[in-house]
């Protein structure tokens, strides 16, 4: 074990809970108790995942590890007889969870209303389900606990009766929300009824914690509230400022919930903070917050856990205690991040298949955390139930009815079978939308497809396939599935549909085009397209960078929380010499969003500009830590620890770097045969690039200049061990063979394109030279067959994410070869001497011409 930095840790939850709504409430005096908090601690927003559902995101926070690692896919499950549904239980969870790994190292955890956590796992302490709270019967009837509702069972009857009954409450309760309830009709409106069961479920809660807090022995309490995301979904649309479709008297009435909701949870979090005692850790921490303002859905779309639609992209997370820096703000923090950290304040390891990563800006001092492998792979009483814990269908189906009365799920169909394949499909749903936030394209598409093929109304698995495809660059199979959708969805609203294929042409490096489209969207759609981000995007790939300026700026005044609209507007402002203000919305991007690499390599590439060379340095060290792959940053790292840091055991580091994961790419040129191939070569040569040739076909009359070609290239439908020799090399493969190059390996094709008649002749005229044709037979069915060559790859290429490929003409690169030559050096990364090469052209060996 390592320092132990905390002797007690109290993680609070609260679900939703938002900077937006905090942030006027703090500053008008209403939550002093989170107020002093912060001063004496950190704070910071807390990035979610995707899908923003709790029981998922609820158990990533406990695991570090993303849902398609620990199993919870959804709030229901096919129950354990397969024949029905269920919400989901703890016991779906297929890894170990923080209090697992302390229960192993004989520390004392309590949980509270987990979401997940039925039935109660058998720790070494206190678990309470999340089936505790809820009141299930009228008052005047027994009101019976699901069995597992409490570890240990024989506490299940004394933690019964601190329960709180909805109906226990009174004027006194509910007035201090709702100040004019007595005008309410509650005959046709049963929204008091709704708020005195998020009352009491949050009030039951807490009086369980409290009472854990003040008589148990403890190392960790855990103890999660779910009543402000309750009365956001129930009351948000009331909360100022008034959204147009609210009456006045509906506004009136209900517009102080939120805001007494928030008010009410920070006098809870005085009596937690004040048992907990001093020299207590407090993390306080929501999974995803919740739309206060403009950003509002007006209305929802009828599908399954819909009200996630209403959620907000970045939580809350408060830290304060021994170790802890005080009244200071962090950046990039993500729910995933808890466990690691709250691991490392006990001085225990992370496993490095955790997802998360230790929030190490929130302590004072260095710390270095510890790794381990995996904890699952760790012996020893974990407090998890064992595999052949019998199940509870009666709890099940309680919960069950608590989730339809919330909306987050349907009311299941009379036929269990097909309710079941519902739950099924809507999980798979959810795990390919967790693949894909996890950037595992490969896994999400798989479900996918199976889910479209399988649904008849699957517009919606349809669209994230789209996205899927469209992500990873593949133009041909995005568009055939936006084609089916359009297909299947005719006279509705395509507007979606038409920004995606906007987007696929700015993939295809056709801006004027994308722009266009996005230019007549917004004009049809009357400005309600929100196309800033996508017009932004195409202008700066045209370079034109005031205008993405402007699209950047227009989209941040609408959704100040966009870390993409951050980024496109630094990139810009970058490319126009405006390097105080790129770092500064640089900042601004990886404070929302973190692990985002490229961000982190542009503030490297700002920071470089205005000479702070040590913290350009780290910018690049956190890309390529992120994505190993961007060696452009390395790049910039010689370059910084050669010429200005002074570090040559850096630089070194960084070259071997660079040669290690250069290991696996191949610089291949292509094209048809007497397309300029040789001549392209014999410039990249020139340029210093290596050369992977035998020699074996020596220069001749056809060829003066040599064929830099390799024998064992003509074998590759057989052999294909000898790539390994050309990592690193620029090797000659004709196009009609390049589908036979593996996918072991990267390749930039430089692919060369000479007008068909001319290759047609100058074939013929080799063929004539070396004596295997007779002068003036040209074979003209060649024709088809080469340009059907062509096209093969023309759309092969951008379907593989292994291969990019740069088109060359060659026409241009005889008549204008710096400008073509400019082309190839930006593709193959720079550093090539472009005037070098372009000495290289010899137009006499041009013989072959049309049109002279």
């Amino acid at each position: 074990m390592g320092k132990r930095l905390a002797k007690k840790v109290l993680l609070i939850g609260w679900d939703a809970a938002d900077w937006k709504v905090i942030t006027p409430l703090m500053d008008a005096g209403h939550m002093p108790t989170l107020e002093k908090l912060i001063n004496g601690g950190v704070m910071g927003n807390f990035a979610t995942l995707d899908p923003p559902l709790s029981p998922m995101l609820w158990t990533s926070i406990s695991t570090g590890k993303r849902p398609y690692k620990h199993g919870i896919h959804g709030f229901t499950e096919p129950d354990a007889s397969g024949k029905g549904v269920r919400p989901c239980y703890i016991t779906s969870r297929k890894v170990k969870a923080l209090w697992s790994i302390l229960n192993q190292h004989g520390m004392k955890s309590h949980v509270i209303g987990w979401w997940p956590s039925h039935p109660a796992e058998p720790i070494n302490g206190t678990m309470i389900s999340n089936l505790y709270q809820r009141a299930t019967k009228p008052i005047n009837e027994p009101w019976p606990m699901a069995t597992g509702t409490v570890h240990p069972a024989e506490k299940q009857d004394f933690y019964a009766k601190l329960r709180i009954h909805p109906a226990e409450l009174t004027a006194a309760h509910i007035l201090p929300f709702v100040p004019d309830a007595g005008k309410v009709d509650q005959e046709k409106d049963k929204r008091l009824n709704a708020l005195a069961k998020i009352l009491a479920d949050c009030s039951s809660i807490h009086a369980a914690a409290t009472y854990i807090l003040e008589n148990e022995e403890w190392d960790f309490v855990g103890v999660y509230f779910d009543a402000i995301d309750h009365f956001c979904h129930g009351f948000m649309k009331f909360h100022p400022p008034q959204l147009p479709p609210v009456p006045d008297d509906l506004y009136n009435l209900y517009k102080d919930v939120v805001i007494s909701g928030y008010r009410f949870h920070d006098m809870m979090l005085d009596r937690l903070i004040e048992l907990a005692g001093p020299d207590v850790t407090v993390m306080l921490i929501s999974d995803h917050g919740f739309h206060p303002d403009h950003l509002r859905p007006l209305k929802l779309p009828k599908e399954p856990a819909a009200p996630a639609l209403e959620h907000s992209p970045y939580g809350i997370v408060v830290i304060n205690g021994p170790n802890i820096k005080k009244d200071e703000r962090i950046y990039g923090a993500s729910i995933l991040d808890v466990t690691p950290t709250i691991l490392t304040m006990y001085g225990l390891p992370v496993g490095a298949d955790m997802d998360g990563n230790v929030m190490i800006n929130a302590f004072e001092g260095e710390v270095k955390p510890e790794k381990i492998a995996s904890w699952e792979d760790i012996p020893g009483d974990s407090g998890q139930h064992p595999p052949d814990k019998m199940e509870d269908p009666y709890a099940a189906h309680e919960a069950l009815e608590q989730l339809i009365e919330l909306g987050y799920v349907e009311r299941p169909d009379e036929n269990a079978e097909k309710a079941m394949q519902k739950t099924i499909a809507e999980n798979n749903y959810y795990l390919a939308r967790s693949y894909m936030n996890g950037r595992k394209y490969d896994e999400a598409v798989e479900i996918l497809v199976k889910l479209v093929d399988e649904n008849a109304d699957a517009t919606r698995y349809a669209m994230r396939l789209a996205h899927c495809y469209q992500t990873q660059n593949k133009v041909a199979e995005c568009r055939e599935v936006l084609n089916k959708i359009k297909q299947a969805n005719e006279g509705k609203d395509m507007t979606n549909i038409k920004v995606m294929e906007g987007t696929l042409l700015l993939i295809e490096n056709k801006p004027e085009d994308a722009m266009k489209l996005f230019e007549d969207i917004e004009k049809n759609t009357a400005g309600s397209a929100r196309l800033n981000m996508q017009l932004g995007k195409a202008y700066l790939q045209m370079k034109r960078w005031n205008k993405a300026v402007k699209s950047f700026t227009k989209e941040l005044e609408y959704d100040p929380g966009s870390a993409q609209a951050y980024h496109g507007l630094a990139v810009a402002q970058l490319r126009l010499g405006k390097f105080e203000a790129a770092i500064d919305n640089l900042l601004n991007a990886v404070g929302l969003t973190y692990f985002f690499p490229f961000a982190h390599y542009h503030l490297g590439e700002a920071l470089y500009k205005i000479g702070e060379y040590a913290k350009a340095a780290e910018a690049f060290e956190v890309c390529l830590k992120m994505s190993p792959g961007i060696n452009k940053a390395r790049v910039w790292l010689n370059k910084i620890y050669t010429e200005h840091l002074k570090n040559p055991e850096a630089a070194q580091e960084v070259k071997q770097s660079m040669k290690d994961h250069l290991k696996g790419s191949i610089v291949v040129v292509s094209g048809l045969p007497r397309s300029g191939t040789s001549m392209m070569m014999q410039m990249l040569d020139t340029a210093g690039l290596d050369i992977f040739s035998d020699g074996v076909r020596k220069s001749d009359d056809n060829n003066p200049k040599g064929y830099y070609e390799h024998e064992l290239v003509k074998a590759i439908t057989k052999n294909k061990s000898w790539l390994d020799d050309a990592v690193g090399k620029t090797v000659k493969v004709i196009s009609h063979l390049l589908f036979e190059l593996p996918a072991k390996y990267q390749y930039k094709i430089i692919f060369m394109e000479r007008n068909i008649d001319e290759v047609l002749m100058s074939q013929h005229k080799m063929l004539v030279r070396d004596g295997k044709a007779k002068e003036g037979a040209i074979n003209l069915k060649l024709v088809n067959n080469y340009m059907q060559n062509i096209e093969r790859v023309k759309k092969w290429a951008p379907q593989q994410e292994h291969v990019k490929i740069h088109f060359v003409s060659h026409a241009n690169m005889i008549n204008n070869p710096l400008e073509e030559l400019q082309k190839v050096n930006d593709f193959l990364g720079g550093g090539l001497d472009i005037k070098a090469m372009a000495a290289v052209i010899d137009k006499s060996l041009h013989r072959e011409k049309i049109n002279k």
